[in-house]
């Protein structure tokens, strides 16, 4: 069993998926897909911490089929792609597991197609999400060495690999839909489940191909994510409960996610887990609150009343209205995060005595939970309380 672990936790078998995918470093373009050797050279390596701490080897010239990815601490490296239905597959996938994904996917179920299906799956992402970042801060793990490993994103490396957040969210999000819109509505359950299965597969084998996890990293990522499912799913009706009658949950919604952000693990170096976290955390705790408003104060919006009985038939009429609640609360969502970061970053540089352009001092603790915190909690208060009020007033409801 331990040598099993240690070949799943080793940059191998994610340098051989990458080879049999048609990805290559730029050194083995001629390569016929022979068995990667293990370990990193001092040349052209891009392994995390280490890559923070040196330079990047000078590179040669562009060649004729290569592509280059460098990473924000000048970490370059080139590589070769010698099948590019793979490489838009795997991109694409890996999309589904960043913010452009939660941004634009999450609102739409509120907007168009459940309240409560939305509410749930918000819930189980934040959770989620924050306990797999921690847990990277805390076990440690490095991410796949490079080489034998091809890396396609550098702004993730700096930050440690177990378990996949990636892998987790994924299969939150499309097994806590299955779940809830079995719940809600008829429709074959196995081709839901099939689709689940897909999605989360394919986001999981995203993470191997750009060489950002190993294959055990996805593997611990989606099976804690199983089992939070699992332990949760008892307490979705009583939590959801909570969350909309309590006289508690607007104060609680704010206060201990700030909590868990001032009290992120603290590591040695600068990484991006405790923005990112801190950036979920906002999100899911202003939308929170607008739950808890929607639910006190204003008629719930597209509700799950209608729709009993199964998905209805898409019209060219209900499309349309579809799609402009989608573009209008885009547009909306979007430009609230433009003008609070401009507002809060220029609120804390006046306060903390810094230029918005200085990047250090951006990561502070004292500047990094407050800006980043305070942009999204106003996009999730955004996104649930203010579209829904412009929907009704453009006569989208």
């Amino acid at each position: 069993m331990s040598r099993l672990l240690g070949t799943l936790r080793s940059s191998q078998p994610v340098a051989r998926f990458q080879r049999y995918c048609g990805l290559f470093p730029a050194g083995e373009e001629g390569s016929g897909g022979g068995d990667p050797a293990e370990g990193a050279g001092e040349s052209g390596a891009c392994n995390g911490t280490a890559a923070l701490r040196r330079p990047a080897a000078a590179g040669r010239g562009p060649r004729n089929g290569m592509r280059s990815g460098r990473g924000p601490q000048g970490c370059a490296q080139k590589y070769i792609v010698k099948n590019y239905f793979y490489y838009y597959l795997f991109k694409f996938s890996a999309a589904l597991g960043e913010e452009i994904f939660y941004i634009t996917f999450l609102p739409f179920i509120y907007w168009n197609i459940d309240h409560s299906v939305s509410r749930r799956m918000i819930i189980i992402w934040s959770i989620v999400m924050y306990i797999g970042q921690v847990s990277k801060d805390i076990l440690k793990w490095p991410r796949p060495l490079s080489p034998p490993v091809v890396k396609l994103e550098m702004r993730t490396d700096a930050e440690y690999g177990m378990p996949s957040t990636h892998a987790m969210a994924a299969t939150a999000i499309s097994f806590s839909f299955l779940i809830a819109t079995t719940n809600q509505y008829k429709y074959p359950f196995e081709l839901g489940l099939v689709a689940a299965f897909v999605f989360s597969t394919l986001v999981c084998l995203s993470r191997l191909y750009t060489g950002m996890h190993t294959v055990l990293d996805v593997i611990g990522g989606a099976l804690i994510s199983a089992v939070l499912l699992v332990l949760l799913y008892p307490a979705w009706d009583t939590i959801d409960h909570l969350l909309l009658t309590s006289p508690f949950c607007p104060l609680l919604s704010i206060v201990v996610p700030l909590v868990l952000c001032y009290n992120y693990p603290k590591l040695d170096y600068y990484s991006p887990t405790r923005g990112d976290t801190t950036t979920i955390l906002g999100a899911g705790a202003g939308a929170t609150v607008g739950f808890w408003l929607n639910n006190q104060y204003a008629t719930p919006a597209y509700t799950s009343e209608n729709f009993q009985l199964g998905f209805p038939l898409i019209t060219s009429k209900m499309l349309v209205v579809v799609l402009a609640r989608f573009f209008v609360g885009i547009f909306i969502v979007l430009l609230t995060r433009r003008l609070m970061k401009s507002v809060v970053l220029g609120m804390l540089g006046y306060r903390y005595k810094f230029p918005i352009g200085d990047l250090e001092a951006r990561r502070r603790l004292e500047v990094e939970v407050p800006y980043k915190f305070i942009t999204y909690s106003s996009v999730g208060f955004s996104a649930t309380v203010l579209v829904p009020l412009l929907h009704g007033l453009l006569g989208l409801m």
